[in-house]
């Protein structure tokens, strides 16, 4: 018996075929007979595109989103920091100024 070999397919015809199906409203049964494909394959793609792992024109990887969230979280410990700074040095001095006047 003969194997078949293994298809390879693009990143950008992946994403073509993503949209067709999810922009279009082509069934996948539709599609997948337009583009020489299984149903299935269309299927794991639409998957992969739903939870962030095949990467869309325009859209953001999911470990670029991780990153702006680790840096969104750093800057946001900093101001919490300088606040509570704050709130100490102003009642310093709000008692320094208490005790030196009659």
């Amino acid at each position: 018996m003969e194997r078949i070999p293994r298809q390879f397919f693009t990143n950008e015809f992946k994403e073509e075929a993503v949209k067709l199906v999810v922009e279009s409203g082509l069934t996948l049964a539709d599609a997948g007979r337009r583009l020489s494909l299984s149903p299935q394959t269309l299927k794991n793609w639409i998957t992969k595109h739903k939870s962030g792992k095949l990467n869309l024109p325009g859209s953001r990887c999911v470990s670029e989103l991780e990153a702006e969230i680790s840096k969104l979280r750093k800057e946001l410990a900093e101001a919490r920091l300088e606040k509570e700074i704050i709130k100490k040095a102003m009642a310093y001095l709000a008692r320094g100024s208490q005790t030196g006047t009659r």
